[in-house]
C-alpha cells in the first residue's frame, strides 16, 4: 500500500502566528512544562522523574519543584523552553498519521500538517492511524489533558461504514454495552444514515473513546468496519476541512469546550437536610 500524498492546504486554513509569552511568576515546574507545550501534567511530570529537565544546568527529578520563568533557566532535552501564547486548531485528520509525539518506526505525525517553527503542539486524544476526521491540535496541555480525560465524557461524534446491513436490533446492543477486558464499551447513541451498496453508514456518539472502541464493538456483532470518521468533538465541528486542511477554533468553541470542563469538574452540592423530626416517647406513641 502506497504511502499518503501530503495534504493540501487551502488559502482559508489558518497559519500559525508567533508566540507571545504569557506574563508568568513562580509556579510548579509540571505546571510549567504544560504551558510551554509539552503535553498533559501527567507526561510533564514523567519527563521530570526520567531526568529529562533541567533547570539553570541542574537536572532536576522532584515533582513540585517550583520555578520562576523570568528568571530561571528552563531546558527539555537541552532544548530552551517558554510559556506560548495558546493555540487551539480543528485539523482533518488524514489516514495514515498517528497522533503520538514520536514514532520509533519513523511513521508521520499529525503535527508534522502544521508549519515548524510554530508552537510544540499535541493532539488532543487519539484517532488510529486508519482513522480520519475531527483532533482538536493545540499547546494548551492542561485544557487539552481535560478534554481527553474519560472522566470528563466529552461528546465524540463520528460518521462509520460497516459492511452488511445492521438491523437496529443489533444496533441496540451497542447502546447496552459489551464487556472486553479492559470494561465495558458502550455507545451513547447509534443511528442508521443510509445505505449504499452492501454497506451501511452509521452515526456513532461515544463520551469516552477508549482505543479502537468503535472498531472492536461494530466486529462483535459482526459488521467490520470501512471507514471511520470523526465530525465532532463537544461543540466542534469537522464542516468542510478538507484531509490535511486545519483551521483556528473561534473563540466561542474554546470558551464552550472550557465551560465543558468547568461543568464536569465542579463539585456537586448535596441537598441540604430537611428539619429533623423529633422522635415521639413512648407514651407519646401509644
Amino acid at each position: 500500500m502506497s504511502a499518503p500524498r501530503p495534504p493540501r492546504r487551502n488559502s482559508r486554513s489558518a497559519k500559525v502566528r508567533a508566540t507571545d509569552p504569557d506574563p508568568t511568576g513562580p509556579m510548579r515546574l509540571q505546571r510549567f512544562l504544560a504551558a510551554a507545550g509539552l503535553g498533559s501534567r501527567r507526561h510533564c511530570e514523567e519527563y521530570i522523574t526520567t531526568g529529562r529537565v533541567t533547570i539553570d544546568g541542574e537536572i532536576v527529578s522532584e515533582l513540585g519543584t517550583q520555578v520562576d520563568p523570568a528568571e530561571q533557566s528552563v531546558t527539555f532535552d537541552g532544548e530552551r523552553l517558554r510559556i506560548e501564547r495558546k493555540q487551539y486548531f480543528a485539523l482533518n485528520k488524514p489516514v495514515g498519521y498517528l497522533c503520538t509525539h514520536s514514532d520509533p518506526g519513523g511513521r508521520r505525525n499529525v503535527t508534522e500538517l502544521f508549519p515548524s517553527g510554530g508552537p510544540r503542539l499535541f493532539a488532543v486524544g487519539r484517532l488510529d492511524e486508519t482513522s480520519e476526521g475531527l483532533l482538536i491540535v493545540t499547546n494548551d496541555g492542561e485544557l487539552g489533558n481535560k478534554l481527553a480525560h474519560p472522566r470528563y465524557r466529552i461528546d465524540r461524534t463520528y460518521q462509520v461504514q460497516v459492511a452488511g446491513h445492521p438491523p437496529r436490533s443489533v444496533l441496540v446492543e451497542l447502546e447496552r454495552g459489551m464487556h472486553f477486558s479492559e470494561g465495558k464499551f458502550k455507545a451513547e447513541s447509534v443511528r442508521p444514515l443510509k445505505k449504499q451498496g452492501k454497506s451501511t453508514f452509521l452515526e456513532v456518539r461515544l463520551r469516552e473513546g477508549r482505543n479502537r472502541e468503535i472498531r472492536r464493538l461494530l466486529a462483535k456483532i459482526g459488521h467490520k468496519v470501512m471507514k471511520l470518521q470523526r465530525v465532532g468533538f463537544g461543540p466542534v465541528r469537522l464542516g468542510k476541512l478538507k484531509p490535511g486542511e486545519y483551521r483556528e477554533l473561534r473563540p466561542s468553541e474554546i470558551n464552550a469546550l472550557r465551560e465543558l470542563v468547568k461543568k464536569t469538574s465542579a463539585p456537586r452540592t448535596k441537598a441540604s437536610p430537611g428539619p429533623r423530626r423529633r422522635k415521639k416517647s413512648s407514651t407519646q406513641r401509644r
